[in-house]
């Protein structure tokens, strides 16, 4: 395997393609917004329910029930069009190691520590609580910040409610939401009257800290976050589908099952009443470089996780792009080349086939420049491009006007 992962490194120039992840839910209907085949969104089986989530450069598996397979969400790399043979990036990062991500993430974490998806719900999400690092480590399991960015480019319609809740409004006080988590099984708790919804706005962004409840719109969101699968759902009835109590207490210590103020502890309170939520979250786009050929926007910043890019490539156009540290991308508009690989948005795609719209670039490619080539005469070539920690352009704060 080290020889196999080792030539596909070197004949892609440092850089990998990914065959596409799709992840199934057995909650909440399908968006339908994936590019998925119409034929292919029960494609592991009823009892999984419809595919709802695609995963990019994804290290981890996801937490999805017994019947998940043991790597489902994991990312594979595609060895060559003209073969089905692949190995994860997981096994990827393990060989290569800093050949790879570079020194820094393999000393401080040991393995690239993030990935992103696309989420694509028709309806709105329950309101849930992803959990801080303390709380989840009592678990066995990591804390899990995560970004939201809108793509135009996936967004001919924004489901069936194009808002999403923040927190709580600042005068609802902690016994309120305690009141409402001992009443979870007694009926629907309603309890996003408490909480604040904001409109999303296509083309920009949030950042949402660990212990920030919030419930996402019906809008498919680019995803970057951390490498965990955890939360605590406090909405027990969403359009009209019932969640048990039991994905409340799920991530609890068994003893604290019980324990409202141990469970209304997962919260951090202060950031969830925060007055002024959304001058510190909100995260519209800032340009980090602006030419003829292409441009480029930090799209997640100002945080200590992640971070991720939007890349614009103008038709015709052929640049040479740089970076300070590996990261991936998924193509979202147009076709072209990316170094020696083709690259192309699909317009349609099959549960468990190759594509040329997802890559990983390792660092020393990203250092060195990737020349992007729109081959097209009409239309832009667009990727997103998530990055870990150790990206160091990335702006550390929303600036100043935005």
């Amino acid at each position: 395997m080290t020889s196999l992962i080792e030539r596909t490194f070197d004949r892609g120039g440092g850089i990998f393609r990914l065959n596409p992840v799709f992840v199934p839910r057995p909650f909440g209907k399908a968006g339908r917004r994936l590019k998925l085949h119409p034929d292919d969104y029960y494609a592991l089986g009823l009892e999984r329910g419809s595919i709802k989530e695609r995963w990019f450069s994804s290290t981890i598996a996801a937490q999805n029930g017994p019947l998940a397979a043991p790597d489902e969400g994991m990312s594979y790399v595609a060895v060559g069009y003209d073969t089905e043979e692949k190995f994860s990036l997981k096994e990827a990062v393990d060989t290569l190691g800093a050949g790879l991500i570079g020194e820094e993430l393999m000393r401080k974490y040991g393995g690239w520590p993030m990935y992103s998806k696309f989420f694509d719900f028709l309806n709105p999400l329950f309101h849930h609580v992803h959990l801080m690092f303390e709380d989840a480590a009592r678990v066995g399991k990591l804390g899990k910040p995560e970004s939201y960015f809108f793509p135009r480019q996936l967004n001919n319609y924004t489901g069936e409610f194009n808002a999403t809740y923040f927190g709580f409004d600042p005068d609802v006080g902690p016994e309120e939401v305690k009141r409402r988590l001992r009443d979870y099984n007694r009926g629907d708790t309603r309890i996003t009257e408490l909480s604040r919804a904001y409109r999303v706005e296509l083309g920009t962004g949030w950042y949402t800290p660990p212990g920030v409840i919030h419930a996402p719109a019906s809008v498919l969101t680019y995803e970057p976050q951390w490498n965990s699968d955890v939360n605590s759902v406090e909405e027990n009835v969403v359009s009209g589908e019932i969640y048990p109590r039991e994905f409340l207490v799920a991530e609890c210590p068994p003893e604290k099952k019980d324990d409202i103020d141990y469970i209304f502890g997962l919260l951090d309170w202060e950031k969830n009443i925060d007055p002024h939520y959304k001058k510190h979250y909100f995260r519209p786009p800032v340009v980090a470089v602006s030419e003829k050929a292409y441009m480029e926007k930090w799209i997640s910043y100002a945080n200590d996780y992640f971070g991720a890019k939007e890349l614009t490539v103008e038709p015709g156009e052929r640049v040479t792009v740089t970076d300070g540290a590996a990261y991936g991308l998924i193509c979202v508009q147009g076709h072209g080349t990316l170094g020696s690989h083709i690259c192309e948005t699909p317009a349609l795609l099959r549960y468990g086939r190759q594509s040329s719209d997802e890559f990983f670039v390792s660092e020393a490619a990203a250092k060195r420049g990737v020349t992007i080539v729109n081959r097209s005469p009409v239309e832009p070539l667009v990727m997103l491009k998530h990055f870990g920690p150790n990206q160091p352009d990335m702006p550390k704060t929303v600036p100043a006007g935005l």
